[in-house]
């Protein structure tokens, strides 16, 4: 069995007032796709890293792992309109076999812990399919300018990466995405419309994902006193 990772780092980063998109920006001089593909380059379980990237990007990729000795890097593919065909083009890349192991995780989530990581291949292992969520904890609410009404918390979660599953799984459910036209959010979302159960795996706070100009900082600081490494 082997265990490929997917990073999907095809988005443009809009949310940001960089020049690049996000996951190329350099942040404590090292670009950010970098800290997060050498999560799974220094992972002992990880036997082969498949990047998607946008058009424009490959050459870039290319350097970076050559210069930051990323050599589980073994394919970068062209990243697609939607992160749904970021994942398909990369996906489409890998020839495995059914129980093989998938992980897909965000180029923009550079925090992850290798305990983490562990914990949803070895869910997905044995569940077949795998999804990080953190739980709730503040009130929830609903509204516009005002507030118009609460939610109860139980029982609900904010959706991480990695998301991990049995190849055989996740190929399926892609297919039968594309047969019914639906794209989703993310891969468990395909997972479970495929009727797949999807194992919780209790995810880290410090596994956030970089999107806006204050998360850029806010990473910054983390490395730069390296707090993350004493985060449960």
């Amino acid at each position: 069995m082997k265990t490929y990772a997917i990073i999907p780092a095809g988005g443009s980063g809009k949310r940001t007032s960089q020049p690049l998109p996000k996951q190329f920006i350099k942040c404590a001089g090292k670009e950010l796709i970098v800290y997060t593909l050498e999560v799974f380059q220094n992972c002992s379980a990880i036997d082969s890293i498949v990047v998607s990237v946008p058009y424009g990007y490959i050459e870039l990729l290319q350097n970076l792992k050559m210069k930051h000795n990323l050599s589980k890097v073994d394919k970068i593919v062209i990243g697609g309109e939607e992160r749904q065909n970021s994942v398909y083009n990369a996906l489409s890349a890998i020839d495995a076999f059914q129980n093989d192991i998938i992980v897909v995780h965000d180029a923009a989530r550079p925090l992850l812990s290798e305990r983490l990581l562990l914990k949803a291949i070895a869910a997905a292992d044995e569940y077949g399919s795998a999804a990080t969520a953190i739980k709730a904890r503040d009130t929830l609410l609903r509204g516009e300018e005002f507030v118009e009404d609460y939610f109860d918390r139980s029982g609900v979660f904010y959706v991480q990466t990695p998301q991990v599953f049995k190849y055989g799984i996740l190929s399926d459910s892609f297919k039968k995405a594309s047969e019914e036209q639906f794209t989703g959010t993310d891969e468990s979302m395909l997972v479970r419309r495929a009727s797949y159960q999807v194992k919780i795996v209790e995810g880290e706070f410090i596994n956030f994902k970089i999107t806006t100009d204050e998360d850029i900082t806010f990473f910054e600081r983390v490395i730069s006193q390296k707090v993350f490494k004493n985060v449960e």
